[in-house]
């Protein structure tokens, strides 16, 4: 199976050649930065949530979890209301937010570990191609310090994928998802750099069926978001002087539930009236409604350390500020309905605010994220933004915010005009979705009309679903069979949008992928 992969693979790389090509001759006329009123470039902090729900956020309607950080971001910035990521989860979200290609495009479209077909790597997901191009490589191209804090999960070290190869001078954190599920774990990296943690690491996942679950179990030496919170500081730090770009993927809310016992204390004891014991994934916890608000309000404070050192280095005016969540929040799991996939109760929280789906599901609740954007004099503050948007619309909104070139064969449209309160284009052309996982789905957003269709990798296929989402933003009313013609049209879509890829195959009944060397 090995040996087939990786024919498929370099089959697939050697195709996308020509596009690579066209990538680097665009980057290379890459214009200079743009600078700011007092002539200083302008520097970009984008932060990125780990399975934060749609409504998990204060400023989103949150009525359990204090999140006051992130809210008065929201109060001196713009909060978007219709934003969706890339995919329903981690890996393939973040190849389309870093890349500017949907998934119909994209190189990566699901969560594969990379041994699957490179054996030589023993942690680690697929890795991004050699030739793939990626908004931090502009950015280093163009004199700015790159740095990359949290979970990557687009690459072992030392293969193509690794960070430093896709344009981050600096990578401190995890490269594995996998290993991510610990929030004690054994080491992180420093650039190619093991850094050991913990000599006695919290696996992230266990059960137990019997006997007290302590929180004095969960815990060892070294913290890891402590140890990255400490290394994004020093960055912005060492670069007061310097343009950066900063991509800062925290790993909170995602599973395993770690937090610290003050953090858990902050929360109710009356809320849990029964621990978890691990019997839908992850780790036990004796108070698991405490401890995920915990990993919330954790994540606030992030924000808030991010917002101090901007403050501390006098950058707060030149930068620009994003914060959004890679997919939507933690989905149930059967075998206790009492709790979800690791513990969380999301109908506790109401994370999903009435959002059908979770993660992993390509309906509003999987894919819709909260969006707060700050640029003082620039971005109104307090202002919200109701038209549609998504992940592979930064590359070129980035691009055009710092007055870099941007490059021809991106999926997404700059949402700079909207953000400065220019006027843009009228309606944002179609957004799509192709993923290989949980049974395989598509989807397609055609303005207010979205178009699903599921269980593609299974033997009955499900059939076209269509939603109003002005009229039916929670996906209650399908009207597949009432506009015939707006179906057609998301095939039409597909069979334009859709590239081969035979890594993370989609069999859309009736579409033909296209050769990924056609533009």
């Amino acid at each position: 199976m090995w040996t087939n992969l990786r024919s498929s693979t370099a089959l697939w790389f050697k195709r996308l050649q020509p596009l690579a090509v066209l990538s680097v001759l665009l980057l290379s006329n890459s214009a200079s930065a743009k600078t700011s009123s007092k002539g200083q470039a302008l520097n970009v902090v984008f932060m990125l949530a780990d399975d934060l729900g749609w409504a998990e956020l204060g400023s989103y309607g949150q009525q359990k979890i204090p999140t006051p950080h992130l809210d008065r971001l929201a109060s001196q910035g713009m909060r978007f209301t219709r934003h969706y990521s890339g995919a329903p989860v981690c890996a393939p979200s973040r190849c389309v937010l870093l890349t500017g290609r949907h998934t119909g495009h994209a190189e990566i479209r699901g969560n594969i570990q990379a041994k699957t077909a490179f054996p030589q790597f023993d942690e680690g997901q697929y890795p991004l191609s050699a030739r793939a191009q990626t908004v931090a490589r502009v950015f280093h191209q163009a004199g700015y310090a790159t740095g990359a804090i949290g979970k990557w999960g687009l690459g072992p070290v030392g293969s193509t994928g690794d960070p430093n190869a896709q344009g981050f001078d600096l990578f401190f954190g995890y490269n594995c998802q996998a290993v991510a599920h610990s929030y004690y774990p054994t080491h992180l990296w420093r650039n190619t750099e093991r850094i050991p943690l913990n000599a006695h690491p919290v696996p992230g996942h266990r059960a137990q069926a019997e006997g007290e679950v302590r929180l004095e179990d969960q815990t060892a030496e070294d913290y890891a978001p402590t140890r990255m919170m400490a290394e994004a500081e020093r960055f912005i730090s060492d670069h007061r002087a310097d343009p950066f770009f900063l991509y800062l993927a925290f790993i909170e809310p995602h599973l395993a539930m770690h937090p610290p016992k003050a953090s858990v204390d902050r929360f109710p004891k009356s809320w849990d009236d029964e621990p978890y014991r691990g019997q839908n994934g992850y780790l036990p916890h004796p108070r698991p409604r405490a401890a995920y608000a915990a990993m919330i309000s954790d994540l606030d404070d992030h924000v808030g350390q991010v917002l101090r050192a901007l403050d501390s280095a006098g950058l707060t005016d030149r930068t620009l500020v994003i914060f959004t969540s890679d997919n939507g929040t933690t989905h149930p799991a059967g075998k206790n309905p009492r709790f979800g996939t690791g513990g969380v109760d999301s109908s506790f929280f109401n994370s999903t605010a009435g959002l059908r789906g979770f993660k992993g599901s390509v309906y509003e609740g999987g894919l819709r994220v909260p969006l707060i954007v700050r640029l003082p004099g620039r971005i109104r503050a307090g202002s919200v933004n109701d038209r549609p948007s998504y992940f592979a619309d930064w590359f070129p909104t980035l691009c055009e915010a710092t007055g870099l070139k941007t490059p021809r064969n991106l999926d997404g449209q700059s949402l700079w005009p909207q953000l400065t309160g220019r006027k843009g284009p009228s309606q944002h052309r179609p957004m799509v979705w192709v993923f290989p996982e949980y049974g395989g789905q598509v989807a397609v957003r055609m303005n207010d009309f979205k178009a699903v269709r599921q269980r593609l990798k299974t033997p009955q296929p499900g059939a076209w679903e269509l939603y109003d989402l002005k009229a039916d933003p929670n996906e209650g009313t399908d009207l597949a069979t009432g506009h015939p013609e707006l179906i057609a049209r998301a095939e039409e879509i597909l069979r334009d949008q859709v590239h081969d890829n035979p890594i993370f195959p989609v069999p859309i009944p009736g579409l033909r992928p296209k050769n990924p060397n056609v533009p």
